[in-house]
């Protein structure tokens, strides 16, 4: 586990800063009409053009776009498509990354296009709610078991399933760092946190069962 010194943080703090700034302005520009392509050119426009930075995920393990676009039963990593076109009534998940001065930031945010029907909107307000309360037990001594179980008791009370296939990780001068970060667990068990982690919690929630079905294009 990389323990990050107070500049190294700062400096991580800058870029999370510069990539929320950009996931801000995508809610007036997401509209029923527009292809995940065009949000996709739209994003790297900005983090190259807006913010100084370097679109993180482009060009990492042979990936070919600056965002993951996924759209309504799509769990994760959704790839921008000039043929999918949004209409009313979508929710969809814009999932970025860039590069500042050396350091990653990463985040997501859900986006409703439209009107959308009240379950969609219900799972989206649990699923950030969820997030929330992981975020909200952060700090040392608390463990990763702590964090997973608290999204997980929520998104369950609420009859929900949280997928076990993908997890939150370290973040800082590389993309993907130790630890992974469970969204389900049990309280007190897993790693114990300490000063300087750096990691994201980053829960996946299903309406239906927690099984994921993958698709390759």
């Amino acid at each position: 586990i990389k323990i990050k010194t107070a500049d190294e943080i700062e400096k991580m703090r800058q870029a999370g800063g510069k990539l929320a700034s950009l996931l801000q302005t995508l809610e007036s520009f997401i509209q029923p009409g527009m292809t995940t392509m065009d949000i996709d050119r739209y994003c790297e426009d900005y983090i190259v053009n807006q913010l100084n930075a370097t679109p993180g995920s482009k060009g990492q393990y042979g990936y070919s776009y600056t965002t993951n676009t996924s759209v309504n039963h799509v769990i994760c990593h959704g790839m921008p498509s000039d043929k999918q076109v949004l209409k009313k009534g979508d929710i969809i998940n814009v999932d970025i990354t860039l590069i500042h001065e050396g350091y990653y930031a990463d985040s997501s945010k859900m986006f409703c296009v439209g009107n959308v029907p009240p379950h969609a909107k219900r799972l989206v307000d649990i699923t950030q709610e969820c997030l929330y309360k992981g975020i909200a037990l952060v700090k040392p001594g608390t463990t990763l078991g702590d964090i997973g179980n608290a999204i997980q008791q929520h998104a369950e009370r609420n009859h929900y399933s949280v997928v076990r296939e993908y997890c939150g990780h370290g973040i800082g001068n590389t993309m993907h760092e130790d630890p992974q970060v469970l969204h389900y667990g049990k309280p007190g068990q897993g790693m114990a946190l300490e000063a300087g982690m750096t990691f994201t919690i980053e829960p996946m929630i299903n309406q239906g069962r927690k099984d994921v079905r993958h698709i390759s294009k």
